[in-house]
């Protein structure tokens, strides 16, 4: 990190950091909220409230833009005290909250955001161990909700865990989808086929270098994805891998990097981007913590080609991390109706708005 730099990361404003964020031509990037503590996972209101869960704060929040101007007019807490409430999703007026062990329900949630009601549990169903134990919603076209139940360490064989679960909106007919899954914190739905897609942590312990984390796709039931025998695709465990094949399971459609963490997806479907960006993926890379120089805090651009197969990833969204430090970190991104992203970023406490201010093609 350069001498020049320093002042920059020193800032008091989060404004003012954001001019270290490097993006393609024609990009912007501003605070879309602040005080938003420990934001994860967005879901965004039938009316345009923005939701965010949290992990270590135990709190979820919601944030209203009432002038339309692009920056949060109001920062409301729709609840506290809860355990590890890191995973959100909205539907049918109702605020999806996923907690360790139980899903939680807020009805009606956008019309009484300064009295939020007492939550409705839809399913107390789930592990109630704390490693790898935050939650990532998603309703699936078939109306169903994915929910994935992450391994209870870095790496184990434990039954009932490293799934992809899905049930009923009313918490009823659970189901496991897919299995070896170790640590998911990202799903999506590709917005042409319906079919799921993914991102997997990998283990730690194996040097700098290994394994990669994963996206992986899953357009059907019943799949496993190899741990706790087979990483990225093509590693076996030392320990666990003995006597095993990689063939045996399904390989990732793309690695994406030792240790980078990634987290939150959407495809894009909106308009505001160039014509390129339409049904791309965008991941949400939340960093190393155990390697000896850091890498992801990043937003990742996943290509596609017209029949929905991966071509390639480049780095879409950088900055965070400068040299060896980092002031903030990506976890989720949020497509808007405008057709903007925002990014959640658990460290800054905050939300960012990307957008594009070119010539839209």
């Amino acid at each position: 990190m350069t001498a020049s730099l320093q002042p920059l990361l020193a800032a008091d404003r989060l404004a003012d950091k954001l001019s270290l964020i490097d993006l393609p031509p024609g990009f912007e990037i501003s605070v879309y909220a602040e005080d938003v503590e420990n934001a994860r996972q967005l879901a965004l209101g039938q009316h345009g409230t923005v939701f965010a869960g949290s992990h270590k704060a135990g709190k979820v929040h919601a944030v209203t833009d009432t002038d339309s101007d692009h920056k949060a007019d109001q920062v409301y807490l729709v609840d506290q005290g809860l355990d590890m409430p890191s995973g959100l999703e909205f539907r049918s007026g109702s605020l999806y909250v996923g907690a360790l062990d139980r899903i939680l329900r807020y009805d009606e949630i956008e019309s009484r955001l300064d009295q939020p009601p007492e939550p409705v549990v839809v399913s107390d169903a789930f592990p109630d161990k704390t490693h790898h134990g935050w939650k990532y919603l998603r309703f699936g076209p078939d109306g169903l909700l994915y929910v994935p139940v992450g391994a209870p360490c870095n790496i184990c064989d434990e039954p009932g865990f490293a799934q992809i679960r899905r049930l009923r909106a009313d918490g009823g007919g659970m189901e496991v989808y897919a299995e070896g899954v170790r640590n998911s914190v990202g799903m999506a739905f590709h917005p042409r086929s319906g079919d799921l897609w993914f991102t997997d942590n990998g283990r730690d312990l194996l040097g700098d270098d290994l394994p990669g984390d994963e996206l992986n796709h899953a357009p059907q039931s019943g799949l496993h994805f190899g741990y706790p025998w087979c990483h990225q695709g093509d590693s076996l465990d030392p320990e666990f891998g003995v006597g095993k094949s990689c063939s045996d399971f399904e390989a990732p459609a793309l690695t994406l990097g030792a240790h980078v963490a990634s987290l939150g997806l959407t495809f894009y479907t909106g308009s505001q981007f160039p014509a390129e960006y339409r049904e791309q993926l965008f991941i949400a890379q939340h960093g190393s913590w155990n390697r000896s120089k850091k890498v992801g805090y990043n937003v990742l651009l996943v290509r596609f080609d017209g029949h929905g197969a991966v071509t390639g990833s480049e780095v879409f969204a950088s900055g965070w991390l400068q040299g060896q430090d980092n002031w903030g970190r990506p976890n989720d991104v949020l497509q808007m109706p405008d057709g903007s992203l925002l990014v959640a970023d658990d460290q800054a406490n905050a939300i960012y708005r990307i957008s594009y201010a070119g010539r839209a093609e």
